[in-house]
């Protein structure tokens, strides 16, 4: 890895393939002595899905995100890594692009795939994938067996 990373962004969706990612999100944030960005985005393609009790469909994908970034936050403090923790709406892909951009992220690392409710529709096909194919910064995915 090149020196100088200072910022690593890390999109979780709570699934336990995120912490495939985040053994070397931690590797990189160590090695170099950086910062990790937790980022959960609540799906606002869900929310507009929910004919009915959006409120409620929104409060708990806010809850699973917290305690998503929250497990990231506790990871990383196990490993003595700064991170800071972000709740935020948007289309995942569009969302996690924007924040790398906000925060000048020198590094996202994802893992393949993650949580998906009804297989998080399918059709729509990977975050990570389409994060990939967009992003103006280096993503490095994760597979493997989590540990």
């Amino acid at each position: 890895m090149p020196a100088g990373y200072q910022t690593v962004l890390v999109p979780t969706d709570g699934s336990d393939e995120v912490n495939r990612a985040l053994n070397h999100a931690f590797r990189i944030a160590t090695d170099h002595s950086a910062e990790v960005h937790a980022l959960y985005i609540v799906d606002t393609r869900v929310l507009r899905a929910a004919s009915e009790n959006r409120e409620s469909v929104a409060a708990d994908l806010r809850d699973q995100g917290d305690a998503a970034v929250k497990h990231v936050a506790g990871r990383a403090a196990g490993v003595d890594v700064e991170c800071t923790t972000v709740v935020r709406e948007g289309t995942p892909d569009v969302a996690i692009r924007d924040y790398a951009d906000e925060i000048a992220a020198d590094v996202v690392v994802m893992a393949p795939r993650g949580l998906t409710g009804r297989d998080r529709l399918r059709s729509l096909g990977s975050v990570t994938e389409r994060v990939v194919g967009s992003a103006d910064h280096p993503v490095l995915v994760v597979g493997g067996e989590s540990g």
